[in-house]
């Protein structure tokens, strides 16, 4: 998707996949993986040429993870790194995460144990997009479970197609709406 007419030449490719899995023995595997490419030939630091298409970052972390969140065991690995060697050093330093739970203040925890010179930027910023995918992946066990005990679904006031205003809501969550049009917050049954 282009902002105009202008021609375009690509310089960097970033790609980010990440995947989550559910073992027989009920945990979670979380698994994301970070390539960075650019998309022309650059000299290296050791005076090698790096060719256009070749990852300068490529990264995975995986992560095992509770059925309630919590981060039970890490891997970390580089499979590429503009500085070999010395930005796979840190690797082991992931392993700091166990412990974490994914949904109770990980970000700010991730920031504060692995920020600047205690991380890898990319590493951290693949870490971090974790909980979204968790939360994805246990949205259908989520949702039977708001259906059976009758409380709120986790999603609704997430964002603003899920405000308990929306027409979202009205259409799909009827029993969670609330009509604000004459000023007032108050629930509207619907049979």
């Amino acid at each position: 998707m282009s902002l105009g007419s202008s021609a375009r030449k690509p310089i960097h490719t970033r790609r980010i996949t990440m995947d989550a899995y559910l073992r027989e023995d009920s945990l979670w595997e979380l698994e994301a993986h970070l390539v960075d490419v650019k998309a022309y030939d650059f000299p290296t630091k050791v005076g090698a040429m790096h060719q256009a298409g070749d990852p300068v970052h490529d990264m995975t972390i995986v992560l095992l993870v509770t059925p309630d969140g919590v981060i039970s065991d890490v891997r970390a690995k580089y499979q590429a790194a503009p500085y070999d060697s010395a930005c796979m050093a840190i690797e082991e330093a992931y392993r700091g995460l166990v412990g974490l739970h994914l949904l109770r203040q990980f970000r700010a925890a991730v920031r504060d144990r692995f920020g600047r010179v205690d991380g890898c930027t990319h590493m951290s910023e693949l870490v971090v997009l974790l909980p979204t995918v968790f939360v994805q992946s246990l949205s259908a066990q989520r949702r039977e479970h708001a259906e059976k005990t009758g409380k709120k679904p986790f999603q609704l006031e997430g964002c603003h197609a899920l405000a308990l205003t929306s027409p979202v809501v009205r259409e799909f969550y009827p029993e969670w709406y609330v009509n604000s049009q004459d000023g007032s917050k108050r629930r509207v049954r619907q049979s």
